[in-house]
């Protein structure tokens, strides 16, 4: 099978195993994940294979849909390109970007390297910045029926793994604990580029939320 194919039926695989998915991490989060790939691939000397493989099969199956087990989607994701026949090796490769992609609350150390791991999670942190970051956090928060702020609650930043993955906190909170430090631990150079006008909308965004907040505008 070409590449062409094996892309071709990746992308009608996630869609089939996405088509119930909560709506920031549904088909079209996978896709804008694969399109900040593709277009960082473009800056850096790397498999673009795996990358598109990786990014596409990255959110297979995500812990927090599955109580937590992380181990179903690196599982899904190779039983579909053993499927296809793909090669052990790139099988390997696409297998242990999944497991290393995750944010975790900042506190996971990568147990694997690689410039597409790289590439693939700057895209993946992409999508949790800017405009659509802020949309789907509120959305995350509005399907976990979290409050929008809190002021009595203040931002934990220093959660460990098992922490961030219950936390309950008020969505604002999130901010703090994931998206605003994003963009200190982008790979690429052009993911920090991108990350960095971002994160300037972010900032203004929860300037005029507090200001709203407290009946300032």
């Amino acid at each position: 099978m070409n590449t062409t194919d094996l892309i071709n039926k990746t992308i009608l695989f996630v869609k089939q195993e996405l088509k119930d998915s909560e709506g920031g991490h549904d088909w079209f989060h996978i896709e804008r994940v694969y399109k900040n790939a593709l277009s960082i691939s473009k800056n850096e000397t790397c498999d673009e294979t795996v990358v598109a493989l990786g990014a596409l099969l990255h959110d297979i199956a995500d812990s927090k849909f599955h109580n937590g087990d992380e181990t179903i989607g690196p599982e899904k994701a190779r039983q579909f390109l053993e499927s296809e026949n793909v090669h052990e090796e790139i099988i390997i490769h696409v297998v242990s970007i999944i497991k290393n992609i995750s944010y975790k609350g900042g506190n996971f150390e990568k147990k694997f390297q690689s410039i597409e791991l790289n590439i693939v999670q700057d895209a993946d942190r992409l999508d949790a910045v800017g405009a659509i970051g802020i949309a789907r956090t509120f959305n995350y928060g509005g399907f976990k029926n979290r409050p929008l702020y809190n002021p009595d609650i203040a931002p934990n930043l220093n959660m460990t793994k098992e922490e961030y993955k219950n936390s309950e906190a008020p969505t604002l909170n999130h901010f703090y604990e994931k998206l605003l430090l994003l963009k200190d631990k982008m790979n690429t150079e052009t993911g920090k580029r991108i990350a960095q006008d971002r994160h300037h909308f972010m900032e203004l965004f929860m300037s005029q939320f507090y200001a709203e907040w407290d009946g300032e505008k």
